[in-house]
């Protein structure tokens, strides 16, 4: 089980770092419409966005090799598996206090949903 950085999909990073991008946009666009937009002063938090999509899609590409997984079905499992280590953590830390139940909430479809699409994404390009 090594990783070969020669074989790994650049377009397909990209391809799902863009992605991830605009998956995130709608989703939460969706979610908070209706909402009163808070102006941020900070655009750190956009650029550290974009950076984090293109993160994860580099390591759900890696994993996809690692494991190589080579059908769509094989991909999706990933993705969820990853969902659901992060909602564990989410869920975790609602127990605590730490995060609303409607943030909860919001964040498990999120995560389920993009790192589902990020495997998907992947085994295509495999």
């Amino acid at each position: 089980m090594s990783i070969d950085w020669s074989n790994l999909n650049y377009m397909a990073i990209i391809a799902g770092g863009l992605l991830y991008m605009v998956y995130g946009g709608i989703y939460y666009s969706v979610l908070l419409s209706g909402k009163k937009e808070i102006q941020s002063n900070r655009p750190f938090k956009y650029i550290y966005s974009v950076i984090i999509a293109f993160i994860n899609s580099f390591l759900v590409a890696i994993l996809i090799q690692v494991t190589a997984a080579d059908s769509l079905l094989q991909g999706a499992a990933i993705g969820f598996i990853i969902g659901i280590i992060i909602t564990m953590v989410y869920v975790k830390n609602a127990l605590f206090g730490l995060i609303s139940k409607k943030s909860l909430l919001i964040a498990i479809g999120d995560h389920l949903i993009i790192f589902t699409l990020l495997g998907v994404l992947h085994c295509c390009f495999q």
